[in-house]
């Protein structure tokens, strides 16, 4: 048994990879009822993820990862005061959460296992620690006439109107280039959300107190019914297998196995 154990722990030693990840992309969000929105570009994704790929007899691999993810959304809360979208003005919030997706990967090899290419599939957890809201509506009334500025600052998160955790799905796609325990890869990520940023209507209506506390954090008349985020990430990533047998399914080979004879009997 202990002979077994030692085995097991040697063998998967071997299929361990341990990666760190740093990427680009755009945040949006689905609000319902629908606001004229435009994405965030240039947001940013940093993470460290572990993976474990199994014998050959099975396609994919399983996974952790765990980010530092930009999240946000823009827009316009009073499209109708004007008459072209290029005058629209913009509320823009940006979040910094924490993301733990538990990744399936399924994927195969070319180039005699120097190359893999691979989907990933996963429900994603995490945790929104901070944010910041720029708004370019003017709420500030000037006695003197001046034209008011737009506001901005750090976003007060408040139990009664916004949700620190969230919940989704993650869906991508990318590939590797192996070099002994080395790995530098290229991925596409989208992170579709099914958790709302704000609560909805029946626990907070209005934005009453938000215009007496800092006029212009939350332009929501009304909360919206549903604030799921998406993202959309381009990354890389450079990892170390660690173990140097390397993986068990590039060495391992199906046997030759005896063909049947059959020999003709001349008496009965």
């Amino acid at each position: 048994m202990i002979a077994l154990s030692v085995a097991v722990i040697a063998e998967s030693s071997a299929q361990h990879t341990i990666a760190v990840t740093g990427g680009t992309g755009f945040a949006t969000a689905r609000p319902y009822p629908a606001q004229e929105m435009k994405p965030i570009w240039g947001t940013y994704q940093a993470g460290v993820s572990w993976r474990y790929y199994s014998m050959p007899r099975f396609i994919a691999c399983f996974g952790i990862d765990v980010e530092l993810l930009q999240r946000g959304f823009s827009f316009a809360p009073y499209p109708h005061l004007y008459e072209s979208k290029k005058d629209y003005r913009y509320y823009t919030r940006k979040l910094n959460s924490i993301m733990v997706p538990i990744v399936w990967q399924p994927h195969f090899y070319l180039f005699k296992k120097h190359l893999r290419f691979y989907l990933e599939a996963a429900p994603t957890f995490s945790f929104n620690f901070a944010s910041t809201f720029y708004n370019d509506e003017k709420y500030s009334i000037k006695i003197d006439g001046s034209v008011p500025a737009p506001i901005g600052g750090k976003y007060e998160f408040r139990t009664e109107r916004d949700n620190r955790f969230s919940y989704g799905l993650r869906g991508g796609a990318g590939f590797d280039l192996l070099f002994g325990q080395l790995e530098f890869g290229v991925r596409a990520m989208y992170d579709f959300g099914y958790s709302d940023i704000l609560r909805n209507r029946n626990k907070y209506y209005d934005n009453l107190l938000d215009s007496e506390t800092k006029p212009g954090e939350n332009p929501f008349y009304y909360t919206p019914l549903r604030s799921p985020l998406d993202n959309l990430t381009i990354s890389v990533k450079l990892g170390f297998r660690i173990g140097k047998a390397g993986f068990k399914e590039w060495e391992w080979k199906r046997p030759n196995f005896p063909k049947n004879k059959e020999v003709f009997k001349f008496t009965l």
